[in-house]
């Protein structure tokens, strides 16, 4: 499957502090609003009110939760699920999904275990009200393939068309099989199926470790775009990656780099995953100690590609627009294997073109690599604010990040890297 390359964006006006090579960084990362086990969140908004679901825990099969805004503050309200559907056994029950049908009832999508088959299976459920309770519908599972390994993560989609849709993944890593996340159109009930099912992606990157699932498919003017996490969801390894479609059915086109890791936001979220977006806002789950807490964060759209506040996004300097500099291919250890070189003279630049989800503070993490003495770039942000970036020598070919605080303003903003002093080559510039 051909991957994405990276977005190239741009700077609109800001504010900067002076920074230096070390200097703190003003990001501002993700905090809980649920500081309690509520994991593979699912959130709706109804009038003013949002409502939360999540994978069983202490409060109930399935935790519901409200609040009167995205940020809060939530509450948790019980169990939305007190009644076990009869043809589930004992045991957790996860990841649901809640919509609102045309005829007004609520329509809830879970995995429950299957006490026919053994595997996990994707269930329903409605109610009158979206904090339940809900009843299961029918008694039998909606998916339960037993040979694909059992079926989970249900999800809803309604295109723009009217056309209702069930996301679903087929749990293979749990017998040594493909792992496929599946797209099936239903008819406005949500549980009769209409035609076949599609395909949209596989477990086929390294860094998933086997495993796909928790698909969540959102519309975008220019294209689908796919959410989906991978890796063990036990520990910090796991991650919600994008993949984008000019169509519905696909073929479905994996990004370069994982949307949200541990490592993009520097540690502040462990193993953030499960997500779902709902308008401006992504929830997702991170590990705090032995529970997975509710977070959420800004959500943005540079050239309908998803950016995340506090989630580094890398944007490679090489594809920026220069002057009197070069691109230098081949050069060992950068990302993508090239790099802006010779911005030697006092008119040499690059302009490298970032994107804001909502205007505030930023850190840019720009990553150089200079061999003969420390060098230094004048920086403008949006041809306005300026100030000194200072590059350590620490060899050619050793690429190293100095941190750059920003305030950055909401949309596409322009950051110019020019020679100041001595000579640095630049890799790529990440922005959290």
């Amino acid at each position: 499957m051909r991957l994405l390359g990276r977005l190239f964006l741009a700077f609109t006006a800001a504010t900067v502090c002076l920074p230096t090579a070390g200097a703190a960084a003003a990001t501002v990362a993700p905090a809980p609003v649920i500081r309690a086990d509520f994991p593979d969140p699912d959130v709706i908004q109804v009038g003013s009110t949002f409502y939360a679901y999540s994978t069983s825990s202490r409060p109930g099969r399935i935790p519901v939760a409200s609040a009167p805004s995205a940020t809060g503050p939530w509450t948790v309200r019980g169990d939305a699920l007190p009644a076990k559907p009869s043809w589930a056994g004992d045991g957790g029950f996860w990841a649901p999904d809640v919509s609102r049908r045309p005829d007004g009832r609520y329509l809830m999508y879970f995995t429950g275990p299957s006490t026919a088959t053994g595997r996990m299976c994707v269930g329903a459920a409605t109610s009158a009200n979206p904090l339940g309770p809900f009843q299961p519908a029918g008694g039998s599972p909606l998916v339960c393939d037993a040979d694909e390994g059992g079926d989970i993560d249900p999800s809803s989609f309604v295109d723009t068309d009217g056309k209702r849709y069930l996301l679903y993944k087929n749990d293979g890593n749990a017998v040594g099989r493909p792992t496929i996340l599946w797209l099936q159109q239903v008819a406005a009930d949500g549980v009769t199926f209409v035609g076949g099912r599609t395909e949209l992606i596989r477990n086929d990157r390294p860094e998933e470790a086997g495993v796909i699932e928790a698909p969540v498919l959102v519309k975008r003017p220019s294209q689908y775009v796919l959410f989906y996490s991978g890796g063990s969801y036990t520990g910090n390894s796991y991650f919600t990656g994008y993949a984008v479609s000019p169509s519905l059915t696909g073929r479905y086109t994996k990004a370069y780099r994982p949307l949200m890791t541990t490592a993009t936001f520097d540690g502040a979220v462990q193993g953030p995953g499960g997500t779902d977006v709902l308008g401006d806002r992504a929830f997702f789950h991170g590990w705090v100690g032995d529970a997975r807490h509710l977070y959420t964060a800004a959500l943005g759209w540079a050239g309908d590609y998803p950016v995340v506040r506090g989630s580094r996004v890398r944007y490679e300097a090489e594809r920026g627009t220069l002057n009197r500099a070069t691109v230098r291919t081949g050069a060992a250890g950068a990302s993508q294997g090239a790099v802006v070189a010779k911005i030697d003279h006092a008119d040499s630049w690059v302009d490298v073109r970032v994107f804001a989800p909502v205007a505030g503070a930023y850190t840019a993490h720009v990553a150089y690599a200079a061999g003969y003495g420390d060098a230094q770039h004048l920086v403008t942000v949006n041809g306005t604010t300026r100030f000194t970036l200072d590059y350590p020598d620490r060899g050619w070919d050793n690429w190293t990040q100095v941190r750059a605080p920003l305030t950055l303003n909401a949309g596409w903003n322009t950051l110019r890297l020019q020679h100041r002093t001595r000579w640095a080559e630049l890799d790529h510039v990440e922005i959290a």
